[in-house]
């Protein structure tokens, strides 16, 4: 198993409109997410920064099978407006922080 972040960036004035729409994530979205090994994904906010956390055992599979996705392609699409993404060239998928320590249980 493989931990992952990111960091992406909310537009000003879209702070409320984010938590709706994450209220009201699509099931697609979850499922498709799901399928692609993708596990204990969880995204945090402080003020317009957003960070992102998820476990997998496959990483490429993961990202291709996310960018493959309909249901993603779609999610991305309206989320586009109220974010700042920057995507890392060689994925297609948000820049991935990397791992300096973690804590074992």
């Amino acid at each position: 198993m493989s931990q992952h972040a990111w960091i992406l960036e909310l537009r000003p004035g879209y702070e409320d409109e984010y938590q709706k729409r994450h209220d009201e994530v699509w099931p697609e979205v979850v499922s498709e997410t799901r399928a692609a090994g993708i596990r204990n994904y969880s995204i945090f906010r402080h003020g317009l920064t957003l960070v992102g956390y998820f476990e997998t055992d496959d990483l490429e599979r993961s990202i291709r099978m996310l960018n493959d996705g309909e249901a993603n392609r779609r999610w991305d699409e309206y989320m586009a407006p109220i974010m700042k993404v920057e995507v890392d060239p060689s994925t297609s998928f948000p820049f991935l922080l990397p791992l300096i320590w973690r804590m074992e249980e």
